[in-house]
């Protein structure tokens, strides 16, 4: 069959990478079409537009880039009915997706939704277009098959989360080779993963490189995002001895102590590993104030809200500074108060429904296509 694929992030194209790979076990004659990023033109087929052009985070920045997505969306619709595929795949990326489900439907095209939008966070309105637009819906979250089944009499399917997948094939990483390749010492390394788009890299970078000198015995290391260049993370230092590991930020977890985390789907990732983690995020004030006001959530990381509890701590816009990252850094470096960490990390590892996501989504696409 022929699948065209629209992934607008790096965690997209992570998961849809393992998903073309499920696909190809599957039906040995897919054909890839996609928007996505390296992860999945390695797999194969051909890759339209690298995400790095297509993220703009915040109502803020969308508005400033508005001429741009709409040229965007104009040309994707053009694009799919020149490929006519088979199936079309969205993985995440809602504002985006959901215009070219509503297009594609109009057209013919089976259209299949792997990861959710969030709208049990915000915008709970989409259910309306859901319902009209997509035919089948994955989801990964535990609470979301309660969400659109119990709430709204939407069937979904609950496959599992992809990370659980991600992580367990990984080689295993030998801490001191690791080390040597990419010129760390043997102190206790502190993972700063500031985000993936540059707007909240500026942002985050600058207050998490100030706890470097407050703690001595430790490393920081930079996990450097694939959408961003090496030059551009080097722009925020000023004589401090920061590494800087460019694209390995799953090699940099498995050999971290602690980390320090902008709010996404690397605080899941992070946890998956095992690592304490403090969670930050800081973004435009508008853009912040407006989503204040429409978020319907009590927390802004994917640990706490699928436990349904604090269980990592969140450092969000004002409360995210010098004094307050230094006080929590301290805290997930104490021995007791890791070891309860981890406890609640096992927990959250069960509630994710087990392994395989991945392959239970490439045969339902099959099976209902």
């Amino acid at each position: 069959m022929k699948y065209y694929i629209i992934s607008g992030e790096a965690s997209g194209d992570l998961h849809a990478s393992n998903l073309m790979k499920s696909l190809i076990k599957e039906d040995s004659h897919a054909d890839f079409r996609f928007w996505g990023g390296d992860l999945m033109k390695e797999v194969g087929g051909t890759l339209v537009k690298h995400y790095r052009d297509l993220a703009f985070m915040g109502f803020a920045e969308v508005i400033m880039n508005l001429r741009t997505i709409l040229n965007n969306i104009k040309f994707c619709k053009k694009d799919l009915l020149n490929y006519a595929p088979d199936v079309l795949i969205l993985v995440d990326y809602p504002g985006f997706n959901l215009r070219i489900a509503e297009f594609a439907k109009k057209n013919g095209i089976t259209v299949h939704y792997y990861i959710s939008p969030q709208i049990w966070a915000w915008k709970e309105n989409r259910i309306s277009k859901i319902k009209r637009d997509i035919d089948h819906m994955y989801v990964i979250l535990p609470f979301e098959r309660t969400f659109y089944e119990d709430k709204h009499d939407y069937p979904v399917n609950f496959v599992g989360h992809p990370l659980l997948d991600a992580i367990a094939h990984r080689k295993p990483v030998d801490p001191s080779v690791f080390a040597k390749e990419n010129g760390l010492n043997d102190k206790p390394i502190v993972a700063l993963l500031p985000g993936s788009r540059k707007q909240e890299i500026t942002k985050m970078l600058s207050v998490m490189l100030k706890m470097a000198p407050k703690f001595p015995d430790h490393q920081f290391v930079i996990a450097g995002a694939p959408s961003q260049e090496r030059s551009f993370y080097q722009s925020f230092l000023s004589g401090e001895n920061i590494a800087i590991v460019e694209n390995k930020t799953y090699d940099l977890l498995s050999v971290s102590t602690a980390a320090l985390v902008t709010s996404g789907t690397a605080t899941l990732e992070t946890a998956l590993f095992k690592i304490p983690e403090v969670v930050c995020y800081k973004g435009n004030e508008i853009s912040y104030q407006i989503g204040k006001r429409l978020v319907n959530v009590k927390y802004i990381s994917l640990v706490n809200l699928i436990l349904d509890k604090e269980v990592v701590t969140e450092l969000i816009q004002d409360e995210f500074n010098e004094s307050n990252l230094e006080n929590e850094l301290f805290k997930i470096l104490d021995i007791k108060e890791r070891e309860h960490m981890f406890d609640h990390y096992y927990e959250l590892e069960q509630a994710l429904g087990g392994k395989g996501a991945s392959e239970k989504t490439a045969k339902l696409i099959i099976k209902n296509s």
